[in-house]
């Protein structure tokens, strides 16, 4: 293992307050590589929005984790990562990790993006994640005991965001994973409806899994305030990318780590035991 970061250079993680932001940020402290959490309410603050404060927050900077909200398969998204990489490049930055997904053609134009800029880059394309039951929009319906998406008999192989973040670190920190593609996945595909099923076996409740058509799901998101870009993003999501495409568990976990990925049912059952789930 080389890991040519010397401790006095500094990486800005973007979406820090994010799930994956938030854990490679701890995760680089903790082996005390310097950081700059890029947030709209840091103290230098970095807003996707306001392509003013990119150069600042990029001032100083090495390396760099690269997560655009809420995915690159939004419109705007390549001109906001040609941006931003223009900057880097001006900034001095040397490396970028990119937060990628699977089976998405305007994702894959952004890594091209990252590729083609000159920097060293690793791309770490994520399957769907194990922690949006605990940690985000499925939250509530989990706790209410009852989950509803349009999403059928298509598995998933969930992916356990502490493998995500560790394979970002090792990526910001050691240089064998330059030029890297990393497709980070859980060890099994699961339905929607199984892996509800792991969680209520996890909890020892009755949490039920009930199937709605798309717009259907898009009405209720609008309905309870969500933006109309995560919305959209959403529908895209459960009516074009999970169609089977992504259904392969892949090999990114092992290929940068050395180990296997955490399955669901240990995700489910560490998570329960925090008593998130609680009602």
């Amino acid at each position: 293992m080389t890991n040519n970061t010397d401790t006095t250079d500094l990486t800005l993680v973007l979406a820090a307050t994010g799930k994956t932001g938030r854990r490679v940020a701890d995760r680089l402290t903790a082996l005390g590589v310097p950081v700059r959490r890029g947030s709209r309410s840091a103290e230098i603050p970095f807003d996707w929005d306001a392509p003013a404060t990119w150069a600042p927050a990029l001032d100083g900077v090495t390396s760099v984790y690269l997560v655009f909200s809420p995915d690159l398969a939004v419109p705007g998204a390549p001109e906001a990562i040609r941006g931003f990489t223009d900057a880097a490049v001006a900034a001095g930055v040397r490396r970028i990790v990119l937060l990628s997904g699977r089976g998405e053609d305007e994702a894959q134009a952004c890594e091209r993006i990252v590729q083609d800029s000159g920097l060293e880059w690793t791309i770490v394309r994520a399957a769907w994640f194990a922690q949006n039951f605990s940690e985000d929009y499925l939250l509530d319906p989990v706790r209410g005991g009852e989950v509803v998406l349009p999403a059928g008999d298509v598995p998933e192989p969930f992916v356990d965001i502490d493998d995500l973040a560790d394979v970002a670190v090792a990526a910001l920190t050691e240089d064998r994973h330059a030029g890297q593609v990393y497709e980070v996945t859980g060890p099994r595909a699961l339905t929607f409806a199984e892996a509800v099923d792991e969680i209520a076996k996890a909890t020892g409740r009755e949490i039920a899994y009930v199937q709605v058509p798309v717009d259907a799901y898009a009405a209720v998101l609008k309905e309870h305030g969500l933006p109309d870009d995560v919305t959209e993003f959403l529908s895209y999501l459960f009516g074009t990318i999970l169609d089977g495409r992504n259904s392969r568990p892949q090999d990114g976990v092992q290929r940068a780590l050395g180990r296997e990925p955490n399955d669901f049912a240990d995700y489910a059952h560490t998570t329960a035991a925090t008593g998130v789930w609680n009602t």
